[in-house]
């Protein structure tokens, strides 16, 4: 097969919910790019969430995060995306008007006030994961360096939500609990249209493999598109190939099956 750009997305296709790596997922990703092919996460997560040594530490030509915002090649940032501060103090104060709890997800730090997650599994996941690396909104308010926004959404409206903020982003729901916020215009699909500027090539030529809604913008616009046996039901319709679970070898069995490796 000819030299492919594969993108990667990170929950639920390159690890699982507890951040473990196949061996088989490590040994196909570095295979692959030892046969000449290029490997980009293609992640929603920011920048300053994508810190895990494990993940990084298997090699990877570039990253592209925040759905589109940001992309990086050889550690060199080649676009980023911010978003307007003012845009942001009135996005915070709208989704707390319906009950939101808002996380700003930025380059160096994620923002979310301590006190709207106290006891919550998912605020704790993040303290203890990024460290240092995530401060109180309200201590920094004014001086964010983001380019989205998630939203716990236990208990809210979203479809009253929805209308107050549709005009500036696109909301991905993930569950009734989570949604994420990414300004018009941008997607993981424009990530790896970006990239393919960059590096002169036909889009046609690229692999996307995901497993969720935010996926969906990559999967579309790749020339070919895998989904992970453990993806959203929906999600599986639009792939040219279903592979095996990120547990059960999905993404060796994947590059094996499209002769990657």
């Amino acid at each position: 097969m000819q030299d492919k750009i594969l993108f990667f997305d990170i929950d639920g296709t390159i690890w699982n919910e507890k951040n473990e790596i196949c061996d088989s997922t490590i040994e196909a990703i570095r295979l692959a790019r030892k046969k000449g092919h290029k490997a980009f996460l293609c992640s929603g997560r920011s920048k300053a969430y994508i810190n895990n040594p494990a993940l990084l530490d298997i090699g990877f030509d570039g990253i592209v995060s925040a759905c589109g915002m940001m992309v990086e090649y050889q550690d060199e940032v080649i676009f980023f995306q911010k978003l307007d501060n003012d845009i942001v103090e009135a996005t915070i104060n709208e989704v707390r008007r319906h009950g939101c709890k808002p996380i700003l997800e930025g380059v160096d730090y994620l923002y979310m006030d301590y006190d709207e997650f106290e006891g919550d599994y998912y605020g704790d996941k993040l303290r203890r994961e990024l460290g240092q690396n995530i401060v109180q909104i309200k201590d920094t308010w004014g001086k964010w360096e983001t380019c989205k926004i998630s939203c716990d959404t236990t208990g809210v409206d979203m479809d009253a939500c929805r209308k107050t903020l549709d005009d500036k982003f696109e909301l991905i729901i993930h569950s009734p609990s989570v949604v994420e916020m990414v300004p018009k215009g941008y997607s993981k699909g424009t990530g790896i249209i970006k990239v393919c500027e960059l590096l002169g090539k036909d889009v046609r030529d690229t692999i996307a493999f995901g497993d969720s809604p935010n996926d969906i913008e990559m999967l579309k616009t790749a020339g070919l598109a895998v989904v992970m046996g453990n993806g959203d039901s929906y999600v599986k319709t639009l792939a040219d190939y279903v592979t095996t679970s990120v547990e059960k070898d999905g993404i060796w069995t994947a590059c094996r099956y499209l002769g990657l490796i």
